[in-house]
């Protein structure tokens, strides 16, 4: 079991590193996210469950980019712009929610507001080893 707990550990310590670049980005205009919670699912063997708070001060925007795995999105504060690829742009308000599909190129995701912040809460079923967010392909 200490073993089961060490592995889940070092495995959380790594998918937070995976949004450190994220952290990083914050500078230049993106958005922050961090890791509340990273978890293996017995379940759901080679899967992890991720919680985490993504946060986009007035005007921010994500890059272009896909997820691994199923996504599933809520809005705490303000209001978010969310595009996935193929759709309308939709502007999701405190309260709501969306799910993305797994590898669905996801072009827009920004805060609608250039005066307030917006936050979001997101949990992500993805694989061991892969990222939570990955670049849009060219």
């Amino acid at each position: 079991m200490m073993r089961m707990r060490s592995w889940i550990s070092i495995a959380a310590l790594g998918l937070a590193s995976l949004y450190g670049g994220l952290a990083e980005a914050h500078e230049a205009g993106q958005e922050t996210a961090s890791v509340l919670q990273a978890k293996a699912l017995p379940d759901a063997p080679g899967k992890f469950g991720v919680v985490a708070l993504v946060s986009f001060e007035p005007g921010q925007a994500a890059t272009p980019h896909l997820h691994d795995g199923s996504l599933f999105a809520y809005v705490l504060e303000g209001e978010v712009v969310s595009q996935m690829a193929g759709e309308e742009a939709v502007t999701y308000r405190q309260g709501d929610s969306w799910y993305e599909i797994p590898r669905l190129g996801h072009p827009v995701a920004r805060n609608a507001s250039t005066s307030k912040p917006a936050k979001l809460l997101v949990w992500a079923l993805i694989g061991e080893g892969k990222p939570i967010k990955e670049p849009l392909p060219q």
